[in-house]
């Protein structure tokens, strides 16, 4: 998509906001229906997925699971133009808060906030930036087209508490701003390839997996606060349960802490499975000697 076309679809994103988010929700989970019959390309890569987390559901329960995961994700991409958009004192009565969300505004030692990947995501990013004082910054990934990438950057700092580093950062900057008070917002459930990572289980199925979150919170000597977004019916709005800090994590041991790591993200999810983002190739990156899990 050119720089025009890029432009007039933000500009549609910025017209969604002023509906009602009943609408948007409604709208979403009619799109939603219409791309999982479309987006055939990630339509496999979901129920591939879900085939291998999930073996011991019926092909017809994966594929409801699946319908149902892309009407999620629509309603996702549609709401960021409220996220983006809306005023805060409108996100702050969407936004239904549970556990800790100080944390970060008290405690002496960085916080690391580990965030897995489900759909409702960039609303946890706006919840630590109106319901917190300390800033916070995170890791992405640029985009191709540059008014997509100008456009995502402003929506999710628009509050002014927070930073996005492009992948690739230098790891000195990224520990300096930790010794400057910063808050990491680390989303670590995603495969990056092989590089500093170990094959560790997720759903029984070995997953290239950073090692990066224990070795750096052990340096650092952060304090790790889970933290999950989950997506309500209807205008309900959102919820981001802050979880009490992990005790006993991280250890010395950087492998046992990632199985512990994705343990945890299991438990999330299976909460609310259909809202995990299973649109991505998890199990891309395989041990030596392995075939593609994806045909």
């Amino acid at each position: 998509m050119g720089e025009w076309g890029a432009r007039c679809l933000l500009a549609v994103v910025w017209l969604l906001h002023f509906l009602p988010l009943r609408v948007l929700a409604g709208l979403g989970w009619w799109l939603g229906g219409v791309a999982y019959g479309v987006a055939h390309r990630r339509r496999r890569i979901a129920l591939r997925n879900l085939e291998l987390c999930f073996p011991q559901r019926s092909v017809a329960e994966r594929e409801a699971l699946a319908r149902e995961h892309f009407r999620w994700l629509m309603r996702s991409l549609l709401e960021r133009s409220l996220l983006w958009h809306a005023s805060p004192a409108r996100l702050r009565r969407l936004i239904h808060i549970t556990g800790d969300v100080g944390l970060a505004d008290r405690e002496e030692r960085p916080v690391m906030w580990l965030v897995p990947h489900f759909v409702g995501l960039e609303v946890a990013g706006a919840a630590v930036q109106l319901f917190q004082q300390s800033r916070g910054f995170d890791i992405y990934q640029p985009q191709r087209n540059a008014v997509f990438d100008a456009a995502l950057k402003r929506g999710r700092l628009r509050f002014g508490r927070a930073e996005a580093h492009a992948r690739g950062v230098s790891i000195r900057k990224l520990m300096q701003r930790l010794r400057d008070g910063c808050s990491f917002f680390n989303m670590p459930d995603q495969d990056f390839g092989g590089k500093d990572a170990s094959f560790v289980p997720f759903f029984g199925v070995p997953a290239s997996t950073l090692l990066a979150p224990s070795r750096m919170a052990r340096l650092m000597n952060m304090v790790v606060q889970p933290v999950v977004v989950t997506m309500l019916p209807g205008g309900q709005g959102w919820r981001v349960h802050f979880a009490p800090p992990l005790q006993g994590w991280p250890t010395d041991d950087a492998e046992a802490d990632t199985r512990a790591m994705n343990a945890l993200f299991e438990q999330a999810i299976e909460a609310a499975p259909a809202q995990y983002l299973w649109v991505h190739k998890r199990f891309k990156t395989r041990p030596p000697g392995e075939p593609s899990l994806y045909g």
